[in-house]
């Protein structure tokens, strides 16, 4: 795998898109980080204000997502994609410069969120299908290992590079960061091409009729109807704690921002030890085997995080969030890969936002809930409702057809089989290969 993933890293296309999606995602780590302290901090908000930011954020899965995935279909993907970025820029600059203006609200914060929440629905979507048109085989699981990776080891860089920012100039100036990474991230897509794998043209129906189509593919294929539903219960439950965290660690725990940050930042060392080991344990011991064993280790080691307070027990948080993202990243590797080469191509973005419908849909309404429960019941016991709920989401794994299966299954077959009978025949099935991947319900 290592002599592969060096071998992917000599395409200068492939290096330009990590690239720019390192950038990015170090940005996005900051201003993750930043949002929250800018609404804490320098706007006085509560918990339920600094719940609704982060719910924003996720709620254009639930209003464009359907439509955006036939959309993206139909549309050349990188050029989907540096679209998204551009408005990304736009959103994200917006923030700082009302900041220095002495004009900032929280509306426009929210705004600046669901800005940037429309573009990431089509910038994720494009990613699912671009990444695949560029690679296959090993070197598509390869260059899933190498993304996630280095997008976690951004983010253990980022909270730590928002603190210090927060402590120098202020929050915002984490934002305007976030702002250029986008920036850097659109000219490197502007280097890449379009792929060497593109679809064949096909003959277009309606977008009420093509959703469907999707829909029913995700609905009928047994792996990806469950992975579905357990995503949207572990979003659920993931981002409802992380919604009221930064508000929990600053004034339940007692934390300082630059504390914060460096906590966090070594939580996020999970995600590259998560991302480095996932393919390994896939090879050793089977992809959905090692899967199930990664979300086996996430979900409970988050019951510690509402331990966390000050001095030592602030130890606590950090192996505790270690062990969650750790967790999540090596399942996203897993998993991602999976998705990408199981799903039909001229499916693939439908099938994609049909599934974040609920997937990324359930982020909102958790991070809203935990808002509600923090405001009726204190930021402690909503963090300790939310982390014992996510400890719990394995057993929707351990009751599928998964958890008899060694690997991922290579390929669908109900469409297959329906298509074989419409002709008035039988088809083969496809001839096994190993896999090693996975699609990102939570991440």
């Amino acid at each position: 795998m290592t002599s592969i993933r060096a071998g992917v890293l000599r395409r200068a296309d492939v290096r330009a898109l990590w690239f720019g999606e390192t950038v990015s995602e170090l940005g996005s780590s900051v201003s993750s980080l930043a949002i929250p302290l800018v609404a804490v901090v320098t706007l006085h908000a509560g918990a339920l204000a600094t719940a609704v930011l982060i719910a924003a954020a996720w709620l254009p899965w639930v209003l464009i997502g359907l439509p955006a995935g036939a959309w993206v279909d139909r549309l050349p993907a990188r050029k989907v994609m540096i679209a998204a970025d551009l408005l990304s820029v736009l959103a994200f600059a917006s923030v700082p410069v009302a900041a220095w203006l002495g004009v900032l609200t929280l509306a426009q914060l929210l705004a600046c969120a669901l800005l940037g929440g429309c573009a990431a629905v089509f910038f994720q979507t494009s990613y699912q299908v671009f990444l695949p048109s560029l690679l296959d085989g090993d070197e598509l699981a390869s260059a899933n290992a190498l993304m996630h990776g280095s997008q976690s080891a951004a983010r253990v860089g980022g909270p730590g590079l928002a603190g210090l920012l927060a402590s120098a100039v202020g929050a915002v100036a984490g934002v305007l960061l976030n702002a250029v990474s986008f920036l850097v991230s659109a000219v490197c897509l502007m280097s890449v091409g379009d792929g060497e794998h593109q679809p064949a043209a096909r003959e277009r129906a309606s977008l009420r009729t093509e959703i469907a189509e999707g829909a029913r593919f995700l609905a009928r294929d047994p792996y990806l109807r469950i992975l579905t539903i357990w995503g949207a219960v572990s979003n659920f439950a993931l981002i409802g704690y992380q919604a009221v965290l930064i508000v929990f660690l600053v004034h339940d725990a007692r934390l300082g921002a630059g504390l914060v940050g460096l906590l966090v930042a070594l939580t996020s060392v999970g995600g590259v030890a998560g991302a480095a080991l996932a393919p390994r344990l896939g090879r050793r011991f089977g992809t959905a085997r090692a899967f199930i064993g990664c979300e086996l280790v996430a979900a409970p080691a988050a019951l510690l995080i509402p331990l966390a307070g000050p001095g030592p027990r602030a130890a606590l948080f950090a192996v505790g969030g270690f062990l969650v993202v750790a967790g999540v990243v090596g399942g996203n590797v897993l998993n991602s890969t999976w998705a990408q080469t199981y799903t039909p191509r001229e499916l693939r973005g439908r099938v994609s936002t049909c599934s974040g419908l609920l997937n990324y849909g359930a982020i909102p309404l958790g991070a809203l809930c935990a808002g509600l429960l923090a405001t009726a019941f204190g930021t402690h016991d909503s963090i300790w409702i939310t982390t014992s709920m996510l400890a719990l989401c394995p057993s929707v794994l351990l009751l599928s057809p998964l958890r008899r299966r060694r690997d991922f299954p290579l390929a669908p077959t109900h469409g297959r089989q329906r298509r074989a009978e419409s002709d008035g025949r039988h088809e083969r099935p496809p001839v096994s290969r190993s896999n090693a991947g996975r699609t990102s319900t939570v991440s």
